[in-house]
């Protein structure tokens, strides 16, 4: 039996010209019913990159999407053999970086100065010295683990520890990418964790996604730019950014809770694209 189609018209997400169906009959591409090749997971018309697994997705007539090179063991781009293994591959990489993690900070209370950069990101939990107790993560959600962690590497990015980094930011990403459904604010904190560990693709991802869902939201509009900024799109880069300046006073008068939460880096992208 064949699949219904919509004879109502709407601009193709590639080229803009009107189109109906299933595809596009100027330029071919697929307006409903597309999955990513790598993960298998559903896409929104016209995406550029899979929204789960950030893997570039090729438009008929466009160039290919740019890919940087990603740390060793990226939760973002691990495992493209297919969409049943990429859960577990993550889940189980998270589990055992979770024991590695913990156990390091226990070590670290010895004090050895070899061991600063993990005493570095303990001491982003809520301000826990890096002698104190390690959190009981088992009480904890798996929505709280996630954001426990992304506030660690930022601190340890922000205090310059690329090791740190480098090192956690695999069980970090998987720790998002494991929760059953994500906020506009949670896939800021995904695409900042890709940006900050050099996953840029996966950052170009989230930020796709939450301005698919908000045209106008700040955080998808500074990701986007970091982003752009990140793989050497200057055009695209200032193109987000003269977004966020227009967008800004009506986006902020919204008082999303998301905002309050960062509103530092709101403040210093204003504050940048202001002064280009």
């Amino acid at each position: 039996m064949n699949e219904p189609t919509s004879s109502k018209s709407a601009p193709c997400p590639n080229c803009g010209e009107p189109a109906t169906g299933r595809f596009c009959s100027s330029c071919g591409t697929p307006l409903s019913g597309v999955a990513c090749g790598a993960c298998g997971a559903e896409l929104a018309p016209g995406a550029k990159f899979c929204h789960k697994c950030g893997t570039p997705i090729a438009l008929p007539g466009a160039a290919p999407a740019p890919v940087a090179a990603a740390p060793a063991g990226d939760g973002a781009t691990a495992s493209r053999g297919g969409g049943d293994a990429l859960p577990w591959a993550v889940a189980g990489i998270a589990f055992l970086a979770l024991i590695a993690m913990f156990a390091g900070q226990r070590f670290a209370r010895g004090g050895p100065a070899s061991n600063a950069g993990m005493g570095a990101v303990a001491s982003a939990d809520g301000g826990m010295a890096p002698g104190g107790p390690a959190p009981d993560i088992s009480q904890m959600s798996p929505e709280e683990r996630a954001s426990r962690l992304y506030d660690r590497m930022m601190s340890a990015y922000e205090a310059g520890h690329t090791d740190t980094v480098q090192m956690f930011a695999p069980m970090a990403t998987a720790a998002y990418q494991m929760l059953d459904s994500l906020t506009l604010d949670e896939r800021y904190d995904l695409g900042r964790l890709g940006e900050i560990s050099g996953a840029y693709t996966l950052a170009a991802a989230e930020a796709d996604t939450i301005l698919k869902k908000s045209p106008n939201h700040l955080l998808g509009l500074i990701l986007a730019a970091e982003a752009a900024h990140s793989l050497n799109d200057s055009a695209g880069e200032k193109k987000y950014l003269d977004r966020l300046v227009k967008a800004a006073p009506a986006e902020q008068a919204k008082n999303r809770p998301e905002y309050q939460e960062h509103q530092n880096d709101i403040k210093a992208a204003l504050d940048q694209a202001r002064k280009r």
